[in-house]
């Protein structure tokens, strides 16, 4: 009878609170690494938040591929906060690595601002996520190769996780190599569009100058019809 009357929103509430306590590892593993692009406006400030654990290894690589506006400055600031919200990184440029031994578990906050931009914008490509070495897991494997010097089974599972950080470790240098090739797009793009302006005024210019030189002179040899028509000059 008591089931019948408690409504079927609390129910479900009750039953998903007790299956989701003392799983917090479950709940808060996540994706180990993220990379995409974002846009700051002039004087913006934007930050992200990504969870890590104790003894695994931070990093965040960034780099600014586009500047527009006006009193351009292609520096990025950049601030690292630990759950306890001591600044565990920062950085001061347009493109940089910061990494760190991770020391407490919780969300890692990034922010990162563009004051130095009051009147441009900026296109920013993100890099970052954690890893862990397996340093405990490698250790115990040792010990149980020592007892079992022919286990071929636990032979293999050793060179397995050395190959999966070797990979995870390439794709972070590929990643950054993806970010400076963006930049350098981004850069021919806008020396190519200074060259074409500067090249059409200077053009303008020159057959502005030009037409100018010849009214002026044409206008030396006109002569007065109520005067001699000796020439003026």
């Amino acid at each position: 009878m008591f089931l019948k009357d408690v409504p079927l929103v609390w129910l479900v509430l009750l039953f998903g609170l007790g299956s989701t306590r003392g799983s917090d590892e479950d709940v808060f593993r996540g994706t180990d690494q993220y990379d995409f692009a974002i846009v700051l406006s002039a004087g913006g400030l934007q930050c992200y938040w990504h969870y890590a654990r104790y003894s695994e290894t931070f990093y965040l690589n960034f780099m600014v591929q586009l500047v527009t506006g006006v009193a351009l400055d292609r520096h990025l600031s950049v601030l690292i906060n630990a759950p306890s919200s001591l600044i565990v990184g920062r950085a001061d440029d347009a493109s940089g690595q910061i990494t760190f031994n991770v020391e407490e578990t919780g969300f890692y906050q990034m922010c990162f601002s563009n004051f130095h931009n009051r009147f441009g914008s900026m296109q920013i490509f993100l890099n970052f996520g954690v890893y862990s070495d397996g340093q405990e897991k490698i250790e115990k494997q040792k010990e149980e190769n020592m007892k079992e010097i022919n286990s071929t089974l636990s032979t293999i599972g050793v060179s397995t996780n050395r190959l999966q950080t070797s990979v995870f470790h390439m794709w972070r240098h590929f990643n950054y190599e993806r970010m400076r090739r963006g930049a350098d797009f981004y850069l021919l793009q806008s020396n190519q569009s200074y060259v074409s302006s500067w090249s059409a005024v200077q053009s303008l210019i020159i057959i502005t100058a030009g037409y100018l030189q010849l009214y002026y002179l044409k206008r030396l040899f006109n002569t007065n019809p109520t005067q001699t028509d000796k020439p003026r000059c």
